[in-house]
């Protein structure tokens, strides 16, 4: 496998190789390497002109800052010889990766100064976005969930249709007397890994479980419990805990997440600006 020899575009092609393929450089296939170096040259190439653009003058990356980001990766290792060796077989060594990380630390730092250059976001800003995407600030019609499941799988004596059938007319038969003894029922026989919480599936919307399932959940009652219904997975019952009804969330609710999102956004922009500009510069 072709090695890079620069310790900043290891450190690169590192990350790239993580992100795209879930896998160190050393075992990426040829073209898969060429996509990441490809793709780490370039990368090094525009941090270096972010590097010695005029903004990025007294911009500096505090020892105390670098020392954090650089433990927290060691964190991830059981001893610092398997973290040498890591770096070793991605073509580094500690001191380059510690100059190739100040280096992206000083980058980041740099694009938060740009981005400091964003327009100020106003109330009347965050009250227009929330008044023009009102779907973004509904929240559905929710069930909390619990259920039983008995496998269907004609191997095995105890699930073939028949008997998987036998047992949960049996378990539902108890429940229709006593549904409070739903999670008791569910630890002893759900054959599903919700037998441990007692059933639970959770707080869910419309659409998140099976088509047959879900038309159920939606049809009981708080408290209810169903009768045996049938999906790909097997056979269930299920119980409706209870029933949060559709709401929207007031502009005061909604305010700080706006907030947020539209000035992360006009960071971005500016970023992205002040980016085209030094590329257009070279051209």
């Amino acid at each position: 496998m072709q090695q890079l020899n620069d310790s900043g575009v290891a450190y690169l092609a590192l990350k790239a190789a993580q992100k795209l393929y879930g896998k160190a450089p050393a075992a990426l296939q040829s073209t898969e390497f060429a996509r990441v170096q490809g793709m780490a040259q370039q990368q090094h190439e525009l941090e270096t002109r972010v590097l010695i653009a005029p903004e990025a003058r007294d911009v500096m990356v505090p020892s105390a800052t670098l020392n954090a980001a650089l433990d927290e990766i060691r964190r991830r290792y059981a001893n610092p010889d398997e973290f040498a060796d890591d770096l070793a077989r991605n073509g580094l060594d500690e001191a380059g990766f510690s100059a190739a990380l100040a280096r992206e630390l000083k980058v980041e730092a740099i694009l938060e100064k740009v981005a400091s250059r964003a327009a100020r976001l106003s109330d009347m800003d965050v009250e227009l976005y929330y008044q023009f995407h009102p779907d973004q600030f509904r929240r559905p019609e929710t069930r909390l969930a619990r259920h039983i499941l008995i496998t269907i799988n004609e191997s095995i004596a105890e699930n073939t249709r028949a008997a998987a059938r036998q047992r949960i007319e049996a378990i539902a038969a108890r429940l229709a007397k006593e549904p409070q003894r739903f999670e008791e029922q569910a630890l002893k026989h759900s054959e599903c890994p919700t037998a441990l919480d007692g059933g639970k599936l959770g707080d869910l919307p419309r659409g998140k479980l099976f088509p047959e399932l879900d038309h159920a959940l939606f049809e009981l009652k708080a408290g209810e419990v169903s009768g045996v219904l049938e999906s790909e997975l097997g056979f269930h019952v299920l119980r409706c805990d209870a029933i949060s009804a559709a709401s929207a969330l007031s502009l005061a609710e909604a305010r700080p997440h706006i907030r947020k999102l539209m000035e992360q956004k006009r960071k971005r922009v500016c970023q992205q600006g002040w980016v085209k500009q030094l590329l257009e510069r070279k051209a």
